[in-house]
């Protein structure tokens, strides 16, 4: 079976609850992940958002949250998560910070993709890399990806 991303507060193509944006909390959905490789030595996590600032003409991918080396035996974030399981390591998002900056779409519904990587491989400490940055280092290590997109609009 593949690797699987879940969320108890949303499903696959549906809603991101307004909790989890800018509208509201701003905290982080729950997530887990089920399935995973054989020889997986750590995981990824990117929340990005490919169309910005409009859906009808994007201009680029927003990213709103990195995390790296995310232990093997780790299966779920809480939500809001704020401690980190040990050892994960953090990217920035396109707010120039660390965490997670969740869905602000400015003008119509927006696609979020939370994409879980599974690694063979602890990458190094990068120093809060940039997207970019991240998927250089990770390129030739991904075993399998999983793929959760949630949908938001500002009401």
């Amino acid at each position: 079976m593949p690797l699987t991303l879940h969320s108890p507060v949303f499903v696959h193509g549906g809603e991101i609850p307004r909790r989890h944006t800018c509208d509201s909390d701003d905290v982080s959905p729950p997530l887990a992940w089920d399935e995973v490789p054989e020889g997986t030595r750590s995981f990824v996590l990117i929340v990005d958002d490919p169309d910005a600032p409009d859906p009808a003409a994007p201009r680029m991918t927003w990213v709103h949250w990195i995390l790296y080396n995310l232990p093997p035996d780790c299966r779920a974030l809480p939500e809001g998560v704020t401690a980190l399981p040990p050892g994960t390591l953090e990217g920035l998002n396109d707010w120039n910070s660390t965490g997670y900056g969740g869905p602000c779409p400015p003008i119509g519904r927006h696609r979020y993709f939370f994409k879980l990587y599974a690694l063979d491989a602890l990458l190094p400490d990068l120093n809060e890399p940039t997207k970019a940055e991240l998927e250089l280092a990770m390129a030739s290590r991904i075993i399998e990806e999983a793929v959760l997109m949630g949908t938001y609009q500002r009401g």
